[in-house]
């Protein structure tokens, strides 16, 4: 059977679930997409890895990273392997003293594991026919809608100190609120680069 290799496009809020998220995963050199429906925990897993912003405390995700490097297990790759009644399947390849181990896992933790330690994500051609989307990407122009959140955030914040950005920051990752995080965190880097 042939595999191709895929990316991670991006997490949106779910048209279909409420609560829920979808997880666009597209092919290397194509417009094709592949939308999986994952929950709010996992997201957050695999948005937090994508924006390079560490929790105070290990996540479940980062527990398992440090088991597999304490034993010396490699995940080798994620490996979509089977979609069923809307339910996508995953196995985690894994390697220990040359010795390959298959692992089954839900694919929204699959994930979350393969971002942590950069493992390339393979899917199946047929499962990929089966349940992408073609997506026509249009180019953007001009300044985009996040571009303007993070002005107004940061006319807000203007007399605050560097400091006092970090600790807002320190705060909001505490709480829990990536999305401000993840703004005062570029507007902390971009103050650092001026």
């Amino acid at each position: 059977m042939a595999r191709k290799q895929l990316r991670i496009v991006g997490i949106s809020n779910s048209q279909t679930q409420t609560g829920a998220f979808a997880l666009i995963l597209g092919e290397m050199d194509s417009n094709k997409r592949i939308p999986i429906i994952i929950g709010a925990y996992e997201a957050q897993a695999i948005a937090l890895q994508l924006e390079n912003m560490k929790p105070s405390r290990p996540l479940t995700h980062d527990l398992f990273v440090s088991f597999f490097e304490a034993t010396g297990v490699v995940l080798e790759e994620v490996y979509i392997n089977k979609f069923h009644e809307g339910i996508f399947y995953s196995l985690l390849i894994c390697s220990q003293g040359g010795k390959r181990i298959e692992i089954d896992s839900r694919t929204s933790d699959a994930v979350a594991l393969a971002v942590r330690l950069n493992a390339p994500i393979f899917c199946e051609e047929d499962i990929i026919k089966k349940t992408a989307i073609v997506i026509e990407e249009t180019p953007v122009t001009g300044a985009g809608f996040e571009d303007d959140i993070e002005e107004e955030i940061e006319d807000d914040y203007e007399r605050m100190t560097t400091g006092e950005l970090e600790e807002l920051l320190n705060t909001a990752i505490e709480e829990e609120n990536f999305e401000l995080a993840s703004v005062l965190r570029d507007i902390i880097n971009k103050r650092k680069k001026e």
